[in-house]
This record gives C-alpha cells, structure tokens and sequence, in this order.
C-alpha cells in the first residue's frame, strides 16, 4: 500500500479547481499540474492565473509545482487528482465527456498500486460506475486489485478570497478502507479547516450534489416570493430584511441561479434519481422556476419601458455585467445570456458591459462582444446584473447618466436603494 512519503502527485485539470489544489499541494511536495489546452500551460509556466483564482506571487511560492500538457510526463506519478468541468448538455442531462476522457488518459500510464481520485461534481455512483471501467479498460488493470479510486468533492467559490481551498473543510472517501486514510490523510496536508472522512465513496458524491441542490431550492423559493410580492407592489428586499431579524431565517436573495454548480448539479442527481425509477418533483421545479427568471427580467423590463411610451422595437438596453457572479471573470453557465437572448426577441438593442471580461471569451461562448466603457445618454434601458464593486463604485447618479432622458433602470442586485431604480426583483 502506497504511504503518504512516497506520494508522487498530479493535478488533471487547471481550471478554477485544479489550480488553486495545484498550489497548496505545490507548496508541500512536487506536483505535476497537468492540462489539455498548451496555451493555459504557457500562460501559467509564465507565472499569471486567467482566471484570477491565484496570484502571480502565489504561483511563484509553489515551488514543487511544474506544468504539462504532454501525457508521458504523468507516469512517474502515482496518485492523480482529477478536477476536470463536469457540465450539462443542450438537454440538460450531465456530460460526462472531459470527465471519461481525462479517465482515458490517466488509464493509459495508470500503474499497479496507483490511486484516482475524483473532484469533479457527479451523481452518487459516477466514479465507480462511469470512471473506474474506463480506468480498467484502457490500462489492463483491475480495481480495487491493481489500482484503487478516492473522491474528494471540490468546494471552490470563485472569486471568493476569504473561503479558499485551503478553509473550507474537505470530505473525502476512498474505494477502501486503507486508500480512504491515505486519501484522508493527503488532503489533510493542505487542509487547514480539515476532513471529513465520508463512509463510502457515493455517500461523497450525494453529498456534494445535494450542497448546491439545497442552495438551488432555496433560491428558488425565495424567487418565487419575489414574483408573489412585484404582483403585490411590495419591496421583495424589505421583506426579507424584516423576515431576517429572526435569528434562524435563512439569508437567501432572489436572482438569477447560474455558474459551476448551483445552476447544474441538481440535473446530475435528478438523472440519476429518474435512471433508478423515481421522478423528482421538487428538485426539478426549483429549476424551472430558476430557468425561468431571465425571461421574467425581461417582460418587467418590456412593461416597464411601454408605460413610460419607450418604444420597444429597436430600443438599446445597457447589461452592466455578464459573469455568472461579481467580482471574477467566470462565465460558465452564466445567465445573463438568457436576458441577453430574450431581449433580442424582442428587436431590441443589446450592449454588454463587463471590465471582468475576457472579450476573446465571451465571444467564443456565446457570440457576444462587450463593449468598452459606456457611453452617456444612450440607453432606453440600464440592468444592473451583476453585483460588480465597480458598478458599485458608480452610484446611481453616474449608472443613470448612462440612460437617455426616458429610461428603466433595472436593479437585479440590490445595488441600489430602492428609491434609486425603477425595478427591483
């Protein structure tokens, strides 16, 4: 059995999970960070992070720490970490695509006593079911004989300095009781908030998928009250500031639920739910509901703009902010594109602005090119989608000054006081 002083480590997948992992673990002992794409490899071997979720001065203290895209380069390692995307299709049914493929490739310089251990966000059951016969097959290898598995949830929060990988407790299972202490006892190098060993490898994967599947419900609740209350003309935010000065009132704001996970991790426990016979109802309401919120926005907006006589058709529409969250340039899963596809429904003009943005990015994701600084008094409509600390910086005289002498100015963050926008949800 492998002992914790021989590990040899490498990291599949340096994304907004893999690298943060990467680094901790780089700064312990020497680490192989490994990824597909040769231009995020140069970019980090030249010591910047895209994605914002380390510094430049955090690569450089990893001193263990080197890059690859070449697959040879991983065989002197024995215990691999895959943190590759694990999103949703067209269908919304999980896509487990980079998923088996970096399998594929790990099986091709898997060796006898080596170790898989899986981050990626999937429905109880994937690792060992969809993962580990990929493993076997393509190395000639028996599980649990030759080579072992583990399961490691990732809990990343991009954009958020104060919880980082390092503070946020980890729970970590392993496909035997002996590789479930090692694995245990590997996270604990890097873990300051510690462990939590879970009893099997599927009691992990259930309870990451139902983490983001509570928070999705909970949303979609407390959306659901926002449509109830505009009905009423009462201010949604008024309410839950009341309603939250009893001690145990959960905290949650209406909007739009995008992003990694919250948006996606409940359609992986809903496919497997519906595979073994059993139709979820909640689950799966929450996310119409949540789905539905951008078209919403948008008849606010429509309604709002005909009552004050703007002509719709042909109108332009300012959307301060296109990443799924403030303050980081992620745009997975985003649903601000649902405005943004909804609007135009309607003819109406769109113009994105967002300094978090990769231009380059967002043009290869959704076919939008944000525009640069905005100009004054050219917009029949202003929506605030984003709770970016620039756009808080701003104000409501300077966001206004951006609206023709007639426009709606849509607050979707609370940014505002409630007496500074037209709509609020």
């Amino acid at each position: 059995m492998l002992k914790l002083e021989d590990v040899k480590l490498a990291i599949v997948g340096l994304g907004y999970v893999g690298l943060p992992l990467a680094v901790e673990f780089g700064k312990k002992m020497q680490v192989v960070g490994f990824d597909i794409s040769q231009l995020r490899i140069e970019a980090l071997k030249a010591g910047h992070d895209a994605t914002l979720e380390v510094s430049d001065s955090e690569l450089r203290s990893a001193s263990g720490l080197s890059f690859s895209s070449v697959l040879e380069n991983l065989s002197a390692c024995n215990i691999y970490i895959v943190t590759v995307p694990t999103p949703i299709d067209e269908h919304k049914r999980p896509d487990l695509t980079p998923l088996v493929k970096a399998s594929e490739s790990i099986g091709r310089v898997l060796k006898k006593g080596d170790i898989v251990i899986y981050e990626s966000t999937v429905y109880p059951g994937a690792t060992e079911e969809d993962c580990v016969p990929v493993l076997e097959k393509v190395s000639g290898l028996k599980f649990n004989v030759d080579f072992y598995a583990g399961y490691s949830p990732e809990r990343i929060n991009p954009g958020d300095k104060e919880h980082r990988v390092t503070t946020i407790k980890k729970v970590t299972a392993g496909s035997t009781p002996e590789v479930a202490d090692l694995v245990d006892a590997l996270y604990n190098e890097i873990i300051v908030a510690g462990t939590h060993k879970a009893k099997s490898i599927k009691v992990a994967e259930a309870a990451k998928v139902i983490e983001n599947t509570q928070r999705d419900l909970n949303i979609a609740l407390i959306n659901e009250l926002a449509l109830i209350f505009n009905k009423m003309g009462i201010d949604t935010q008024a309410v839950l500031e009341a309603a939250g000065t009893k001690w145990n009132f959960l905290p949650f704001r209406p909007g739009l639920v995008g992003g990694h996970c919250i948006g996606v991790d409940p359609y992986y426990l809903t496919h497997k739910a519906q595979s073994i016979g059993y139709h979820p109802e909640i689950i799966l309401a929450g996310r119409r509901l949540n789905d539905s919120m951008g078209a919403y926005v948008v008849s606010q907006l429509v309604k709002a703009m005909l009552k004050r006589k703007i002509h719709v058709d042909g109108a332009r529409v300012l959307i301060m902010g296109l990443t799924f969250k403030e303050n980081c340039p992620d745009l997975r899963n985003t649903k601000i594109i649902d405005i943004v596809n909804e609007l135009a429904e309607f003819n109406i003009v769109v113009d994105v602005y967002d300094p978090w943005v990769d231009a380059a990015e967002a043009m290869h994701e959704y076919s939008i090119t944000p525009i640069g600084q905005p100009q004054v008094d050219s917009y029949d409509g202003i929506i605030l989608a984003v709770a970016h600390s620039e756009f808080s910086a701003m104000g409501a005289e300077q966001i206004r000054s951006l609206g023709k002498a007639e426009h709606v100015l849509y607050d979707l963050k609370y940014l505002l006081d409630a007496s500074q926008s037209d709509l609020r949800l």
